[in-house]
């Protein structure tokens, strides 16, 4: 095909080092300087910018191993906001939707488009975008265009690593020699889809290379392997085979579980935890339209504890789809019937909610309906609590208006300047 004749492409634009660069994004006091994102509880590096790794920093490190390293070389390092991450990603997400004719976001970072555009005029599209996310919402992207989703990721990683291609790499117009070396030195394991064990299962079969993949018998790797991989094979040659997945709006269940800073021992600080997590759930179902018929709450120690592992957990059938607080509330309380308490640290707790239905797609009889359920106090909570922040309003133990010693460790938590007034960044104008 000439590269002058229009064609349906795809775009997977990649936010750099998302985490790092929502971070600079709202604190130009950074500059140059490297820069760590920690996981919950400040426990390991999540998040890396470049500098940061040319440093001897990886991905994962426990931060304890590594905190002396980083005061003695200047690096800037931030507990994980998610919150902040969130919105810039919101962001990011609404411009890139508004190029595409198909869109599917495909993590909080990455997004796929399809747009229809000849092979030079890709490339210009492709810069814009690059050029007004950095105008507009201020974080950096590569982007990587070819003719299928799996060769659109192998374009953005070679966008990142060819720093001549400026952060843009539209695949079929590399030169051929080029496409040849980089599909011929790329282990099979590092394209999308086919991971470590995949790649093991490949290497006894001399499949060694994505060329090899990729000149692999069609009907071989469906026999060995599954009609999964075999349209990786075909998306390697140029064929669109794994089409886009527009967003789900309905999810099949939904968690609220964290670590605890301070490990919780009595039966009052874990109900405590169990109200406050089961009307954040109830918040989130709220916030998505659903209601839920099954709700399960479960507490743990440490795997590495002293005293073995130990955790306990329930299931509580309700007795009509809610998405109200105090009832998910009330089941999950019943946990602590099941939990011993005293001598055993619990380490975490999680609520899950799960048979999910959209809310009011069912109707009930009047003898069987909650009469919670008309009063929706599930969106009523919800609404105030996006006005007036999280902490205005609660239900029982779970109305604290300061933060409970349990709750994560996050000491070194940036301001979330884009959703909330009184952490709006300042502006000093000398």
């Amino acid at each position: 095909m000439c590269a002058d004749t229009p064609r349906t492409l795809i775009f997977h634009v990649d936010i750099n080092s998302c985490y790092t660069s929502c971070e600079k994004l709202l604190d130009p006091s950074i500059g140059n300087r490297p820069v760590l994102v920690l996981s919950n509880n400040d426990g390991c590096i999540i998040s890396l910018d470049a500098a940061a790794k040319d440093l001897g920093f990886i991905m994962g490190q426990p931060w304890f191993t590594v905190q002396e390293k980083a005061k003695e070389l200047g690096v800037v390092v931030r507990s994980s906001n998610y919150e902040l991450y969130g919105d810039i990603s919101h962001r990011v997400m609404l411009l890139l939707e508004s190029y595409a004719q198909e869109f599917e976001q495909y993590s909080i970072d990455e997004a796929f488009l399809t747009i229809t555009a000849s092979l030079p005029q890709a490339r210009v599209l492709a810069r814009r975008i690059k050029e007004d996310l950095a105008r507009r919402v201020g974080v950096p992207v590569c982007v990587g265009v070819a003719a299928s989703k799996t060769l659109a990721k192998l374009a953005n990683r070679t966008a990142k690593k060819i720093p001549a291609l400026r952060g843009v790499c539209v695949w079929d117009a590399l030169p051929p020699q080029r496409v040849d070396a980089l599909l011929s030195t790329l282990p099979a394991g590092e394209i999308w889809g086919v991971g470590s064990r995949g790649a093991q299962k490949l290497a006894g079969m001399g499949i060694l290379s994505v060329k090899d993949l990729k000149e692999a018998s069609l009907g071989l790797i469906r026999k060995r392997f599954s009609v999964v991989l075999m349209r990786t094979v075909l998306e390697l040659r140029g064929v669109r085979a794994i089409e886009l997945e527009p967003e789900r709006v309905f999810k099949d269940q939904m968690m609220y579980s964290r670590s605890f800073s301070d490990p919780v021992t009595s039966e009052d600080t874990m109900r405590q935890v169990l109200s406050i997590y089961a009307q954040r759930a109830s918040g989130r179902l709220a916030k998505s339209g659903q209601v839920a018929g099954l709700v399960s709450a479960f507490c743990s120690t440490s795997r590495y504890a002293a005293g073995g592992f130990v955790r306990a957990d329930v299931q509580v059938k309700l007795p009509a789809p809610t998405a109200d607080p105090i009832i998910l509330t009330q089941a999950c309380a019943q946990l602590l019937e099941r939990a011993t308490f005293g001598a055993v640290r619990y380490a975490k707790a999680g609520v899950v909610v799960s048979d999910l239905t959209p809310a009011g797609a069912t109707a009930l009889l009047d003898p069987f309906a909650l009469s919670h359920e008309t009063r929706d106090i599930a969106g009523l909570v919800h609404s105030i609590k996006e006005k007036c922040g999280p902490r205005s309003l609660g239900v029982g133990y779970g109305g604290l208006a300061q933060s409970p010693a349990w709750e994560m460790k996050r000491e070194m938590l940036s301001r979330r300047g884009t959703t909330h007034w009184a952490e709006l960044p300042v502006a000093v104008i000398k």
